[in-house]
């Protein structure tokens, strides 16, 4: 079975920074602490974290939206990832949309959006 996980994130950073931490090589380096490919084109391929987090981005809306689809194999239906930014008082309102996970793989997805990736982004920002 596949489950959908659904969060909200307030980074203290504008829209703009924020997207750019997200589809910047350079910025993913150094949020994530370790090697990281990033294309700027719909259908580039992309990795974070040492290639722990890999897939294709679909699409870009500069400074709004990143929809990227992650790697579990050969799944269907694809796992996709959509990040929304919206301004909020205290930086970046970031909803994170993550459909299609694996039963197998939910404890590791929606602790890994809390405990690492979010907490690695939003520490960069602080």
């Amino acid at each position: 079975m596949l489950k959908d996980f659904k969060k909200y994130y307030t980074v203290a950073a504008t829209p703009e920074e924020v997207y750019l931490a997200l589809t910047n090589p350079l910025s993913i380096a150094l949020w994530t602490g370790g090697k990281a490919e990033m294309g700027n084109e719909p259908g580039s391929r992309f990795s974070l974290f040492d290639d722990s987090i890999t897939g294709i981005n679909l699409e870009f809306e500069h400074g709004k939206r990143l929809v990227q689809q992650w790697d579990f194999g050969d799944q269907e239906p694809a796992s996709i990832v959509t990040f929304k930014l919206h301004d909020h008082k205290h930086g970046t309102s970031l909803e994170v949309k993550h459909t299609n996970i694996p039963d197998e793989a939910w404890d590791d997805i929606s602790n890994g959006w809390d405990d690492t990736y979010m907490a690695s982004l939003m520490d960069f920002f602080d």
